[in-house]
């Protein structure tokens, strides 16, 4: 059986879920970012246990489909720009179609009505939200950056980091206040 749970964004996030779900008296096969298999099938009560468990860690059960298509979103974008080891080759559109097997339209209209923000616009704030990381640790340039984020120039990437922060990323840098946000809040 298959469970799809909010706001699992890390890995830490997967063991907590796991931990959970095992101190509950389940056995999960697989635990992934948003996802869970399950040996065996769990009973309407016993949903409602782990619902209860896991909100009281942040997560959330997902039992509607748009909700569920949401998230896979969401979490494919973050694998993609948080712990993906090579920088997109291919548009995002086409990557999200590939990996989501759905069309793009479709897709962009379920995470447009679920979120209220457009794929497009999530997808920046989680490269932004990265490049502050980045800059916060302050072992690469700016020029290293934004290659690595796959930005086209160090200006695009300067660009887009002030018009969702409102400061550059080198005022960022010197101000070294960390305004960084967790994965689940961007």
């Amino acid at each position: 059986m298959e469970l799809h749970i909010k706001n699992m964004v890390c890995n830490r996030c997967k063991m907590v879920v796991k931990a959970e779900l095992e101190k509950l008296g389940f056995k999960p096969l697989l635990v992934e970012l948003g996802e869970v298999t399950l040996a065996e099938n769990i009973t309407p009560e016993d949903k409602i246990r782990v619902s209860e468990r896991l909100t009281h860690f942040g997560f959330e059960l997902l039992e509607d489909k748009k909700t569920q298509v949401s998230e896979q979103i969401k979490t494919t974008i973050i694998n993609l720009v948080h712990y993906a080891n090579e920088p997109l080759k291919i548009n995002l559109s086409a990557y999200l179609s590939d990996q989501l097997n759905q069309e793009y339209t479709s897709l962009s209209g379920i995470f447009s009505e679920m979120e209220n923000q457009t794929i497009e616009k999530y997808f920046i704030a989680q490269k932004i939200e990265k490049a502050k990381e980045m800059l916060t640790y302050g072992e690469l340039t700016l020029s290293e950056i934004a290659y690595t984020l796959n930005y086209s120039s160090v200006a695009h990437l300067s660009t887009q980091f002030k018009k969702v922060t409102g400061i550059t990323p080198s005022v960022y840098k010197a101000a070294s206040a960390d305004s960084r946000k967790t994965l689940d809040e961007v």
